[in-house]
């Protein structure tokens, strides 16, 4: 599973990297939102596009949410958790089935439980 994680403070983002990274797992960080978009975009060119991306809310720059929904624009499906400071609510669920949220500060087996969810769901066949 391809992740690519945004978070924009060093020594939180190298630490939750490695701490997601598991057999069956890559971490690609970014620092910014902007970052991130320009990683999602080489990774389809590439033809190894991200299985979800987890993503601070509060950034420089382009927040968390405004990197969900562009990224939700392109690809309604996509995956997406929000880590944030304060309760998002039903409004983060309502922009698709697979955004989730993640209350800071978090435990890491949280992480973990969602991360093997998008797993899990990208094993089951796909609906047409």
């Amino acid at each position: 599973m391809r992740i690519l994680y945004v978070e924009d403070h060093r020594e939180v983002r190298e630490t939750i990297a490695l701490l997601m990274e598991a057999e069956g797992r890559t971490v690609v960080q970014c620092e910014t939102g902007e970052q991130a978009l320009e990683q999602d975009r080489l990774a389809h060119e590439r033809g190894a596009p991200f299985d979800v991306v987890v993503t601070d809310v509060s950034l420089p720059g382009m927040s968390g949410t405004d990197l969900a929904h562009a990224l939700l624009a392109a690809n309604r499906g996509r995956w997406v958790i929000l880590c944030s400071g304060y309760e998002l609510g039903a409004h983060a669920h309502a922009w698709g089935a697979r955004v989730r949220t993640l209350l800071k500060p978090f435990e890491i087996e949280a992480l973990d439980a969602l991360l093997n969810e998008v797993a899990e769901s990208l094993r089951q066949p796909q609906r047409v």
